[in-house]
């Protein structure tokens, strides 16, 4: 999530493509070593099923707008690690790249609302946006619906592969648990759009009366994207249309022959998860409409209500302190007692000790350069003196 602090098309590249990229490919590159080894495709399964519902909870009461974001990528990423857990290597491979437009679209369109805003990322001082910057507004509900795994858009397809992966699998506790994360990602994903863009503005006057749309150097790239959020997934649907499976299928038939995984064909089960995972997103989204536009008091009551709850959920259920209080803490004390003991004593003690050995040496040996000639002639007679008695007896 710290990956959002910096300049939104950096985050943008950042959630969409490389972070999220390197540990799904190297887990599906190692395919065979992962399908060689239950026990450690069941730990990658678990990781991903935990990362997915904890992310998508904190996602719930963040107000930053890139925060939201930067959250739903770990909850996705969590996605992606549930489908690799369960042998659905080409799953996770195809959810990464219907994410990666979907992601993008969402950064992009983010940065241009914080443009508008001039700079604003909080969603408790915007709203009412939609009439003043449109063509953001559709392509981010575009980028909304298909993180929230809606028919027809590409967000739907691989989720709902994910889920259909896991429930074939016999996983049905990490299929449960993924139908939840959905559930709450659609929640929160449109509480960031009815928050942003609909109601009141919350924001200042001076904001309000500079709030424009962005340029069109900014605004096509986001229709590309949101056109990219729609169809892409139809790369992935099921037959003849399925170019990722297909183009996948030779880099993991080995691990597929390991774990006995055999071509699946569409039976009626899987529609009827199908339906149930859109009813399940469909229900968040009405939630978020219900409580952020229909019932705008419901939030704070909520809030209120359960305060050491929502304390907990906002502060990242305290990881930032955990790991500052422990791994940052332990790394800092380690590193001084290094410093102290390895760097100063040993390190510069080797160093300054063999500075003083020879200060030393010199010291001794500087009283025979005293600058006399009378001196040098008596030392250079008893050296001939020696050299003589030396060749003589012996």
């Amino acid at each position: 999530p710290d990956a959002m602090e910096g300049p939104t098309p950096v985050s943008a590249l950042i959630h969409a493509a490389t972070m999220v990229t390197a540990g799904v490919y190297l887990v599906a590159r190692s395919a065979v070593i992962f399908a060689s080894a239950p026990a450690a495709l069941l730990v990658v399964g678990a990781i991903g099923t935990f990362t997915a519902i904890f992310a998508a909870i904190i996602g719930i009461c963040q107000k930053d707008i890139k925060k939201v974001l930067a959250y739903s990528t770990v909850s996705q990423l969590g996605y992606m690690f549930m489908a690799l857990g369960v042998g659905a290597w080409a799953i996770a491979i195809f959810h990464l790249m219907t994410h990666a437009f979907f992601k993008a679209l969402l950064f992009l369109g983010a940065g241009s609302v914080i443009h508008a805003m001039g700079g604003e990322q909080d969603m408790d001082k915007m709203g009412g946006l939609r009439k003043r910057i449109p063509a953001t507004y559709y392509t981010l509900v575009a980028g909304a619906l298909a993180l929230s795994g809606i028919f027809p858009f590409a967000g739907f397809w691989s989720k709902d592969d994910i889920l259909g992966a896991t429930w074939r699998d016999g996983k049905y506790l990490i299929w449960a648990v993924g139908l939840i994360a959905a559930f709450i990602t659609a929640f929160y994903t449109f509480r960031m759009i009815f928050m942003t863009f609909f109601g009141k503005p919350r924001m200042d006057k001076e904001t309000e009366k500079h709030i424009h749309e962005s340029p069109w150097s900014m605004i096509v790239p986001l229709v590309v994207l949101a056109i990219g959020a729609l169809l892409a997934g139809f790369l992935g649907m099921p037959g003849k249309l399925g170019a990722i499976q297909s183009f996948l299928d030779p880099v993991f038939a080995p691990a597929d022959h390991i774990l006995g995984i055999h071509e699946h064909t569409l039976a009626a089960i899987d529609y009827v998860l199908m339906v149930v995972s859109v009813l399940v997103a469909m229900l968040g989204i009405v939630l978020a409409w219900f409580m952020y536009v229909r019932r705008t008091y419901l939030p704070a009551f909520v809030g209120r209500k359960v305060r050491p709850v929502y304390k907990v959920v906002y502060n990242k259920f305290y990881v930032d302190e955990f790991y500052a209080a422990t791994v940052v803490r332990l790394s800092v004390d380690g590193s001084r007692w290094l410093w102290k003991n390895f760097d100063e004593k040993i390190i510069d003690g080797a160093v300054n000790g063999t500075a003083w050995l020879w200060q030393r040496a010199g010291a001794v040996v500087r009283p025979l350069q005293t600058g006399r000639v009378q001196n040098y002639l008596l030392g250079i007679f008893i050296g001939l003196f020696v050299i003589a008695t030396v060749v003589v007896f012996v």
